[in-house]
């Protein structure tokens, strides 16, 4: 099937069915054309959230369709590539994260959004890349557990001094390979431009960064920085969306290994074939779904 008779189907499916499309920006820069809302993972499941659509179709991973599912339990949540997980999310399980607490009773966990359903349910408070230091800075605690991500965790802690921040050891395998000496080697082959640097990368590689920001947070403040070149240390699919959408600027990806597979599984065959089939569905069970809705509502509740 040609890519545009594709395109085309899939939206008249999209309308026949009532249904939205969400793309995080890591996907494959194709979904943009058929999706309705691209960017965080959050932000889209909340966009879903207050549309009227029946079915929400997310171009993403597990834990994004377990998400949208927390926050709109009456819409049919399909995951196109079910097989999408996400490698950090899958670094901890109910039964570790409940080890994790009984080490440090009382701390309360702060849990990053990029975890599964049953570790924001076990958590108290949830947080992004974006709002984490504010999160964590909203509770009253010393001592405070952050999971799953030792990343997000090591900079919310540099940002500290009166608080101790216990980090999980999961991480993010796609920004760990962005190390310093690509950041090194980049700086001195373009010297005039500025460093981008996402919150789950090496703290080495943050200490060397002009900006550090969620992929929300390098889009806008590329957008409104006087600067025309960027090195971005963050996932492949943010630089080409930059690129395609600002001109006069040049964005340079620190190294070509900052790449998630698993975010590029989707093509525009997978979704045609879930919208047809409205299959593969996501489930998340009621118990479970209102404790992490519980936890993301206090996240949501915190001012930014």
């Amino acid at each position: 099937m040609q890519k545009i008779s594709l395109i085309e189907e899939i939206k008249e499916l999209k309308r026949e069915k009532n249904a939205v499309i969400l793309a995080h920006c890591y996907q494959n820069i194709e979904i943009d054309e058929v999706a309705d809302f691209v960017g965080d993972s959050l932000y889209l499941s909340q966009q879903a959230a207050i549309t009227d659509a029946s079915i929400i179709v997310f171009a993403g991973v597990y834990f994004m369709a377990e998400t949208a599912k927390i926050l709109s339990p009456d819409k049919k949540v399909l995951l196109p590539r079910l097989e999408s997980g996400c490698f950090m999310a899958d670094m901890i399980n109910l039964k570790e994260l409940r080890n994790f607490k009984n080490q440090y009773p009382s701390s309360p966990v702060v849990c990053y959004v990029n975890s599964t359903a049953e570790i924001k349910a076990e958590s108290d408070i949830c947080c992004t890349s974006a709002n984490a230091v504010e999160i964590v800075k909203s509770l009253p605690d010393n001592r405070i557990l952050f999971v799953p991500d030792r990343g997000l965790g090591t900079y919310v802690a540099s940002q500290f001094i009166n608080k101790e921040i216990i980090s999980y050891y999961g991480y993010c395998p796609t920004h760990m390979r962005i190390l310093p000496e690509d950041i090194s080697y980049m700086k001195n082959k373009y010297t005039d431009a500025e460093v981008f640097v996402h919150p789950e990368c090496h703290m080495e590689v943050i200490k060397m960064a002009d900006y550090v920001g969620s992929t929300s947070g390098i889009i806008k403040r590329a957008k409104s920085s006087s600067s025309k070149r960027f090195i971005i240390a963050t996932e492949q699919g943010v630089v080409e969306r930059l690129r395609r959408d600002i001109k006069g600027k040049e964005f340079i990806l620190a190294t070509d290994k900052a790449v998630c597979e698993n975010m590029k599984w989707t093509k525009l065959e997978d979704i045609l074939y879930s919208l047809k089939t409205e299959t593969p569905e996501i489930t998340v069970p009621e118990d479970i779904r209102e404790k992490a809705y519980i936890s993301i509502s206090r996240m949501l509740a915190v001012p930014v």
